[in-house]
């Protein structure tokens, strides 16, 4: 396998990874709110949650929204995406690594043992914190790569959602596998073994890259490509841009008040991106699981089923578009029609939240697909134009600092679905 070939396939699995615990915590939400993961479900009304309702008076709301889930998994991550380009340009990536493999391992087993929704949502945290600095991480490391790398990687965090969501559903489909979720959550720490190899087998960081040193394990030396154009930069390696001088030279460090001048130039990007994540995840989780069909409506699917493969048709419009960026590609100035159509979007879905027009639990899916595409589009051609736009040695900063976007997007959506699931309800119950 050629030097390219490897990053590629190395940054892929790095997204996979590196979402794949947040996204087994979205779709296990409505699971971890059970309170007792080991326990007979409780039923509302007469039908088991885990049954298809034949009886559609049967529907009732939640007490608590699956939206707190979300802020447990997305505060810590904006948190850490908040202050880590200011303070972690000086550790090496491979420090950083360790850190975001523990956190997702501390986070399967601390979710998988909870008896109640405290414990259930203090493994939320872990998993958040571990994907957000991973994010920041490995985005920052694709500034020493070629362009190639980004979508790559988007990939990957689409596969992270698919596979994740596919997986959980499967295995805890009580017609399918029918596994408990503290079984299924368990088996799901195969994945920092994978994780682990990626980084430290599969990838080949070029001598750009921040390495860590046993007796200056924060102080490291890298090789500025600052005199490059991105053309030039491509032309040295397939996928590697190292400078081709053979001096070392430390590259610039600036001052608090110089980097967050840089972050000016990246509003334009980051707006429209924050837009995306709200109208998708105050769908997700706030509304979608509101969105109940009987058993003659809902192709047999219970109300837990119901959720879980809401949650997959999702991610698989993710994977589509993040995947397809380089056929697809989107130029920057067509940015913002994403956030408005999402917006649309949330809009429709909360109106048949409250008035349940739509009539069959397929169309649904076909609307939760389209979501799903209009998200990944937006963030893999957004990271993109970052990636092609910011050159020299900001581009690294400017990667690590535009994920925040998602994240200030995807808190709002969180703050607004608790309040919106219970004016929802109390509008039902009128």
């Amino acid at each position: 396998m050629s030097e390219s070939t490897r990053n590629l396939v190395a940054f892929w699995i790095l997204g996979l990874c590196n979402n794949f615990a947040y996204v087994i915590m979205l779709s296990a939400a409505k699971d971890i709110l059970e309170a007792g993961q080991d326990h007979p479900p409780p039923t509302n009304g007469t039908t088991p949650v885990d049954q298809c309702v034949t009886d559609p008076s049967e529907f009732s709301c939640s007490p608590i929204s699956t939206g707190s889930i979300l802020l447990a998994d997305i505060l810590p991550t904006l948190f850490v995406k908040l202050i880590g380009p200011f303070t972690l340009t000086r550790v090496p990536y491979g420090v950083r690594h360790c850190f975001v493999v523990f956190l997702q391992s501390c986070s399967y087993v601390i979710v998988a043992l909870s008896g109640s929704i405290t414990v259930g949502i203090i493994g939320v945290v872990f998993a958040s914190l571990g994907a957000g600095l991973g994010e920041i991480t490995y985005l920052s490391l694709a500034s020493h790569f070629h362009g190639d790398i980004i979508t790559a990687w988007s990939s990957g965090t689409g596969g992270a959602g698919l596979f994740g969501a596919l997986t959980y559903a499967i295995l805890t489909d009580k017609r399918l596998i029918g596994l408990s979720p503290r079984v299924t959550l368990f088996i799901m720490l195969i994945i920092p073994l994978f994780f682990a190899f990626a980084f430290w087998k599969l990838l080949q960081s070029p001598s750009t890259v921040k390495k860590f040193n046993i007796r200056r394990p924060i102080l490291v030396e890298s090789r500025s490509t600052d005199h490059l154009s991105d053309d030039e930069q491509d032309t040295v390696e397939p996928l590697l841009a190292p400078d081709s001088s053979s001096s070392d030279i430390p590259v610039r460090q600036l001052t608090f008040f110089q980097t967050l001048s840089l972050t000016k130039p990246l509003i334009k990007f980051m707006i429209p991106l924050a837009f995306v994540y709200f109208g998708e995840y105050f769908i997700n989780q706030g509304l979608v699981e509101l969105i109940e069909f009987d058993c003659s409506h809902g192709f047999g699917l219970s109300k837990l089923s119901q959720y879980r493969w809401y949650q997959v048709t999702y991610q698989l419009g993710v994977f589509i578009s993040r995947s397809s960026a380089k056929v697809f590609p989107i130029h920057a100035t067509f940015l913002p029609i994403f956030g408005v159509l999402q917006m649309i979007n949330a809009v429709i879905f909360f109106r048949d939240a409250m008035f349940r027009f739509i009539p069959h639990i397929s169309i649904i899916f076909l609307m939760i697909l389209y979501e799903g595409l209009l998200g990944g589009g937006a963030y893999v051609n957004t990271f993109r134009a970052v990636h092609k736009t910011i050159t020299g040695s900001t581009r690294e900063f400017s990667m690590s600092f535009v994920s925040i976007s998602d994240s200030i997007g995807i808190v709002l959506a969180g703050l607004l679905a608790i309040p919106a699931h219970n004016y929802i309800c109390v509008h039902r119950e009128n």
